[in-house]
């Protein structure tokens, strides 16, 4: 299955240029910066030539502020050509970002930062309001999945997304899309794109253990090669393993979860406890609603705690 919607391919889902990111003077100030940010938040980058950190900054804002598709907006006052707005507001270090809302200054920062700070500062800016303004299409959008309506799902996450910038559960619901339409290179690219403090989320990291188990798919001929070795000779637990994450790469999560178990039961501290390790990880791949999380949870603590 091929997915076919606008935005969706991962580079596509940050808009760029116009009035998104734009140079201001003293005379422009007014309308680029306090009319603005009446529609939208406004940053203001106060810099100068001269400065190694401005430097460092500009180029990360620049794309942070982009990745919000015109929810949020740039506007970049060079001191040195234009003091008396920076004067006005007292700016003395630089660089220092100003953040406008409603033709108000909230608050700022001095200094170089990471994109994970500018994210956390606008995500502050923005407020809970917009935050939540995102939860009723990425709920609508996750039922979507749910219902195997990809191509619906994958519209609803592009959406989010042109909307909220790089939302890490629409990315990585959009990401689900992907792979479920056998799509892991297209799951791969857009994954990547959940800035790295984010990827600790459980929609994400379910994303990323299901790539891994894509990419143990077995080639044509090892499921039933492996499926003999243990035939042959049922104490040979590499086999299992190896017949376990084969299976669950080609879908049979049922042979995955026996084979696992059936490790366990043999022995649980074998390859210092693999099997129990391995079905954390296809736990963490197929989430904690899924049947077979379930019952795997269930059979591996009624052996646990036997």
């Amino acid at each position: 299955m091929t997915l076919e919607f606008d935005g969706s391919s991962p580079g596509g889902l940050a808009g760029a240029g116009g009035d998104i990111i734009k140079d201001t003077s003293t005379a422009d100030f007014g309308a680029d910066v306090i009319e603005a940010s009446r529609d939208c938040l406004v940053l203001v980058d106060f810099w100068a030539a001269w400065c190694g950190p401005c430097k460092q900054l500009t180029p990360v804002l620049e794309s942070v502020v982009t990745s919000y598709n015109g929810k949020v907006r740039l506007v970049k006052l060079d001191v040195d050509a234009h003091p008396a707005i920076a004067g006005q507001l007292r700016i003395q270090s630089l660089p220092t970002v100003y953040a406008f809302r409603n033709g108000q200054p909230l608050d700022g920062f001095m200094g170089a930062q990471p994109e994970s700070g500018i994210r956390e500062f606008i995500a502050r800016m923005l407020g809970p309001d917009e935050a939540a303004a995102v939860e009723e299409p990425l709920a609508a959008a996750n039922a979507a999945l749910d219902a195997g309506d990809l191509q619906s799902a994958a519209q609803d996450f592009a959406s989010i997304l042109q909307a909220a910038g790089q939302h890490p559960e629409a990315l990585a619901g959009l990401a689900k899309c992907y792979l479920e339409s056998g799509d892991t290179e297209r799951a791969k690219q857009t994954i990547e794109l959940v800035p790295p403090d984010k990827r600790g989320a459980a929609s994400v990291a379910s994303v990323l253990a299901n790539l891994e188990l894509a990419e143990s798919a077995p080639a044509s001929g090892e499921l039933s090669a492996l499926e003999g070795r243990v035939t042959a000779n049922p104490a040979d637990l590499d086999a299992r393993l190896e017949l376990s994450i084969a299976a669950a790469a080609a879908g049979d999560k049922q042979r995955a979860v026996d084979e696992l178990i059936e490790i366990f039961r043999r022995d649980r501290n074998w390859n210092d406890e693999a099997a129990r390790k391995q079905l954390v990880k296809f736990f963490e791949a197929w989430g904690p609603k899924d049947p077979l999380t379930l019952e795997g949870r269930r059979r591996l603590s009624s052996l646990m705690f036997a």
